[in-house]
């Protein structure tokens, strides 16, 4: 039976399905950037916003090209309607009729005055169904102006503003594709940290369980006391836990950098980490002249500050006289065949003068201008604010960013430092001359100082892609950025 029990497990294990060997993914920081930029939710959602805004720019565009339209409005009626007789007296008469137009229209707009310049060419034809009678009515030409004379021009203010959003679209966007950088560099020095702590703890775990082993024996023979055993016991329990904790982090870290980046797979994710940097020193006069040329905040500020301008305009606008002006000339003719009807044409003539003045309305006219003002007075307040705290801002950037590269020159050589120093502390306890407490001391030294060195790297990134972000300039090869919006309207 026993035999039989062995054979059948055997098989079972023999003709299992063989578990395919998964490969895991290596990213370098530089990869790990790109794959962000191309299909990370924020860079598509940073795509779609640019996209939006250059069609709305292109629609903005179109409004000082002619436009063509066609337009009908025909109806066929049979009832009794009220009409006015030669004598003028009013009859009810059934009417059974058909009307049918046509309408073509070439408008174009007069940016400089806010009016508008039209042409229009028209048919129509009336049916009597009662008397089985039919007229047209054409005008062949129609050439017509219309203008408010004081009041706001809106196309006027659209020229200053519409090409001014769509210049911070442009800016917003490559803005966007370095701040995607820079988290991206977040995303992968959290889980390189992850995975250094990881690889860490597996070492002080080894070491730990070495140490209480060998600790057991010294115990054994008299040669340390029982507190110094049970460190090493916690010790080593602790680093049990610190394996778990860490493989946990790692576990969460993938996860995030997967979500960052839109990957679906769940392969294990490692990392190569480079430890060499650009030894690069950038002027604060040249990033501060680059952020106040490139940066969509302060293309923002200008826009605030011009439609608080446009808000006064409107206000003033419709606070005093108004006057509109409509004028058109053409040429008409009736008849009951549609070849005569373009024969011997008429001329027609229409203005109309709207005029409004406010006589009194308690100041509420002049309330509104009033507060307009105070709103473009705040707003230029505010954006000088803001923009000095932009130059704080580039001053205190720079400054760290300089310091930089040396801190991570400074870091490595500690953490070597603090590694040799442990071997050291590890190498003296197990001869008898260190004591435990300098042992725990070295160990996490040696932890801490590998952790600031990959925090040091991960600084220098993170601060020169912020850099970027702000001035639109690569430093590296000292070129600039602002021509990455025009590969993404070349791909549509």
């Amino acid at each position: 039976m026993n035999k039989f029990v062995l054979l059948s497990l055997t098989s079972l294990w023999l003709f299992q399905p063989l578990k395919a060997e998964v490969t895991p993914r290596t990213f370098t920081l530089r990869e790990v950037i790109d794959l962000a930029r191309l299909q990370s939710p924020d860079a598509m959602k940073a795509r779609h916003s640019f996209q939006s805004s250059y069609w709305q720019y292109r629609s903005y565009k179109a409004n000082f090209l002619p436009s063509v339209s066609l337009t009908s409005s025909p109806y066929l009626t049979h009832s009794e309607n009220r009409i006015t007789l030669e004598s003028g007296k009013s009859k009810f008469v059934m009417q059974d009729q058909m009307y049918v137009d046509a309408t073509l229209t070439v408008n174009q707009s007069i940016p400089l005055t806010g009016g508008s310049l039209f042409v229009k060419s028209k048919l129509q034809r009336a049916d009597e169904f009662s008397d089985n009678t039919h007229s047209y009515n054409s005008t062949p030409i129609l050439i017509g102006f219309s203008q408010d004379l004081f009041g706001y021009n809106s196309l006027k203010w659209s020229m200053k503003t519409e090409p001014l959003y769509f210049e911070k679209a442009k800016k917003s966007y490559v803005e966007t594709m370095e701040l995607v950088a820079s988290q991206a560099c977040n995303y992968f020095f959290n889980l390189a940290d992850a995975l250094s702590d990881l690889n860490t703890a597996h070492k002080n775990q080894a070491n730990a369980d070495t140490l209480y082993r060998f600790a057991q024996g010294r115990y054994n023979i008299g040669t340390i006391a029982d507190n110094e055993l049970l460190q090493l016991e916690i010790n080593k329990l602790q680093s049990e836990t610190d394996v778990i904790q860490a493989e946990a982090n790692v576990n969460y870290y993938q996860q995030q950098l997967r979500s960052f980046l839109g990957i679906n797979d769940d392969r294990e994710i490692k990392l190569v980490v480079d430890s060499t940097v650009p030894a690069m020193q950038i002027e604060e006069e040249k990033v501060m002249a680059l952020t106040l040329t490139n940066s969509p905040d302060i293309a923002n500020l200008r826009l605030n500050e011009l439609m608080s301008e446009s808000n006064v305009a409107y206000r003033k606008a419709n606070n005093g006289l108004k006057m509109d002006v409509y004028a058109q000339f053409g040429l008409t003719r009736t008849s009951e065949d549609i070849n005569t009807s373009y024969r011997d044409l008429a001329q027609q003539q229409y203005v109309q003068v709207g005029i409004s003045i406010p006589l009194l309305d308690w100041g509420l006219g002049r309330g509104k201008v009033k507060v307009a003002q105070s709103q473009l007075d705040l707003t230029r307040v505010e954006n000088e604010q803001q923009k000095n705290n932009i130059e704080q801002n580039v001053q205190r950037l720079v400054w760290q960013f300089n310091l930089q590269a040396n801190m991570i020159r400074i870091a490595a050589k500690t953490a070597e430092t603090a590694q040799r120093h442990h071997e050291v502390t590890q190498r003296l306890y197990l001869l008898g001359k260190s004591t435990i407490l300098d042992l725990n001391a070295a160990i996490a030294g040696k932890d801490s100082r590998q952790k600031a060195y990959i925090r040091a790297i991960a600084s220098y990134w993170g601060l020169y892609y912020t850099l970027r972000s702000m001035t639109l300039h690569d430093f590296e090869s000292d070129t600039p950025l602002t021509d990455e919006w025009l590969i993404l309207l070349n791909k549509q």
